[in-house]
């Protein structure tokens, strides 16, 4: 599997156009608890979109017709595993949490697990009849664990969604955290751009005729980490995985060989297509990236980018000013809290072009 060396200094990366150092504060803002939205609205298609070309106001709906008739949306359609499980030591009967993160080469699985007190490799976990045994010691929460039991399966019966820290609602419907066009299990959160498409949304984009190619990448916990450095060079990014099907990527390097627009949905999407295309024409197959778009960045594919709102000092934001430049983010994020735009998850959106 093929993996985005973020290490190297920046004068050795031909991706990027500057080497400054930039202070993790410029991607800061003040967000007021009661704009991060605990629900989304219902239809999902009723949210705001903020046009941010011309800073215009429009519902979600209106996106077919912000978009040119040749462009080609790229979507990603990974599916939140219901990976938060509840289950018993088997030598004391004490509860304990564990949300699975991702499978490692070994086949074991990385999991956060609660209380992490006292839990220590050896320890044997039940989850209804299905048997994790923890292989190493807690780390920051973080232990492996294995076990012989289908773990999509138990998850499928047993497990709950996860959700991100700055919900606290619980939700009504559990599928109100999947896009509607969800397909391969794996991630441990949603890409949320994608929660405010329905059928309607669909229609209009074929009725103007924009074609809509599929990609993977399975969204880690790590997209919620806010940056704790001082800059946000010094940053450790996370690795998440990812799929260019055959199809998309042929789909993907006609329409730039056309000198088409690519539009993205959501952050995840950029990540994964910006990775697969860092030797010229998109890759096809399965990759891992630990890409960290930020200023400076030269971007190879993305043209056009849909996104929600995102948390302070957090990569997205970074990535974001990438894209759209330092002054364009800010001033997005300025009018969109002016305006009484939802924030996070399940706010609200804006549509972004590069420069």
């Amino acid at each position: 599997m093929r993996t985005w060396e973020c290490g190297y200094p920046l004068e050795h990366n031909p991706r990027y156009s500057t080497t400054d150092v930039v202070d993790a504060d410029q991607f800061d803002y003040a967000l007021d608890p009661l704009r991060i939205a605990q629900h989304p609205v219902h239809p999902r298609d009723a949210a705001r979109l903020l046009h941010t070309p011309d800073m215009s106001d429009h519902p979600f709906t209106d996106l077919p017709w912000l978009l040119r008739p040749d462009d080609l949306m790229v979507i990603n359609t990974t599916r939140v595993r219901p990976a938060r499980l509840t289950g018993a030591r088997i030598d004391t009967g004490g509860g304990i949490e564990l949300l699975l993160l991702d499978q490692t080469a070994s086949g074991e699985w990385e999991a956060l697990i609660r209380p992490a007190r006292r839990i220590r490799a050896g320890v044997v976990i039940d989850v209804a009849g299905a048997h994790f045994e923890v292989r190493s010691d807690p780390r920051e929460g973080r232990v492996l664990v294995a076990t012989e039991s289908d773990v999509e399966a138990t998850a499928a019966a047993h497990g709950a969604v996860p959700l991100p820290p700055y919900i606290v609602e619980p939700l009504a419907e559990p599928e109100d955290y999947q896009t509607v066009y969800a397909q391969t299990p794996g991630s441990a959160a949603a890409p949320t751009a994608g929660l405010h498409f329905t059928q309607r949304v669909f229609d209009g984009l074929d009725q103007r005729g924009i074609e809509i190619a599929e990609v993977d990448l399975h969204v880690g916990l790590g997209t919620f980490r806010p940056i704790a450095t001082e800059t946000i060079e010094a940053h450790h990014m996370h690795t998440e995985r990812y799929f260019v099907s055959e199809q998309a990527a042929a789909q993907i390097n006609r329409a730039r060989r056309e000198q088409r627009r690519i539009v993205a949905i959501g952050t995840t999407v950029v990540r994964a297509l910006e990775s697969a295309a860092q030797h010229g024409d998109i890759w096809e197959g399965p990759g891992s990236t630990d890409l960290f778009i930020r200023p400076g960045f030269q971007f190879a594919v993305v043209d056009v980018l849909v996104t929600n709102f995102h948390i302070p000092r957090s990569t997205l934001i970074v990535m974001v000013a990438a894209f759209m430049g330092v002054e364009g983010w800010r001033a997005s994020y300025d009018a969109a809290l002016a305006r009484g735009y939802r924030f996070l998850s399940f706010g609200d959106a804006m549509l972004a072009e590069r420069p």
